[in-house]
């Protein structure tokens, strides 16, 4: 995962819209959003060669997802761990705020460079893994974006992705404007552009939020509501190949455990 914008607002009848686009190599085996047969409490798309995920939630009412970090400079042991098992753990755990304080206490730098956001029904947490720093803090009610720095750094592509957000917000068209801005293909201007040490001819191509390319490129793009008024998370995604050919898109609705009531939330 490459790209997440998202509102959050705890003790609210929705209290997490997000919008999310996956880049990743096309040649990478991956499945499309669904039901996992090995774990049937999981509900996301899956990546096949690691095993992990960059987008899923939990019927037990949990939501994760993660974003690599864009740093030549960081180092790495060729054994770390794959990210994307980072998201199966999340919603697996017994202990999620235990578990992430783990992370944040020296477990996180096993990983190449991540941001984690990871959230139950009581609160949703960013945790991010750089070259020199490994935090968590607990994520502030607002309309955030999330792509390859930290939380809210203000890259062209995050900026978009969060203004696409808040358009679909403002004009009651979600997901829809939302989902308009993350296809947007067009290299931000130069002047705008970050310098994370990649040079600046790949610096444009990575800059718009839709990536696309014959090797590598945007793969999914995903959106997500929870409803804290049926209990339900309702996910959708649509799946790109090479060039950004279109190749299918699926909705799921998650009926969360134990909300027969209609009480879930994600305060």
């Amino acid at each position: 995962m490459c790209l997440i914008a998202f509102e959050y607002r705890p003790d609210t009848r929705v209290p997490l819209r997000l919008v999310a686009n996956r880049d990743e190599f096309h040649h990478r085996p991956s499945a499309p959003l669904g039901t996992w047969g090995d774990a049937p409490g999981i509900v996301g798309g899956r990546d096949l060669e690691a095993g992990g995920s960059w987008l899923a939630v939990h019927r037990s009412g949990r939501f994760a997802a993660v974003t690599n970090v864009r740093d030549p400079a960081l180092k790495v042991g060729a054994a770390a761990p794959s990210r994307g098992q980072l998201v199966r753990d999340a919603l697996e755990c017994s202990d999620l705020a235990g578990w992430l304080k783990a992370l944040a206490g020296g477990d996180g730098w096993r990983y190449a460079g991540f941001n984690l956001l990871a959230g139950d029904r009581g609160r949703l947490w960013h945790l991010h893994r750089g070259r020199e720093r490994l935090s968590l803090s607990t994520v502030s009610p607002g309309v955030h974006g999330l792509s390859n720095a930290s939380l809210d750094t203000p890259w062209p592509k995050l900026i978009t992705a969060r203004q696409g957000v808040m358009t679909a917000l403002r004009r009651g068209r979600w997901p829809q404007d939302a989902l308009a801005a993350m296809a947007d293909h067009h290299p931000a201007d130069d002047a705008h552009l970050p310098e994370t040490g990649v040079g600046l001819e790949l610096e444009r191509w990575l800059s718009a939020p839709f990536i696309q390319g014959e090797r590598y490129g945007t793969r999914a793009m995903t959106w997500l509501e929870w409803n804290a008024g049926d209990g339900t998370i309702r996910l959708g995604e649509r799946r790109f190949g090479p060039g950004g050919q279109a190749l299918g898109e699926n909705e799921e609705i998650v009926s969360l455990e134990g909300n027969e009531s209609g009480h879930a939330a994600l305060p």
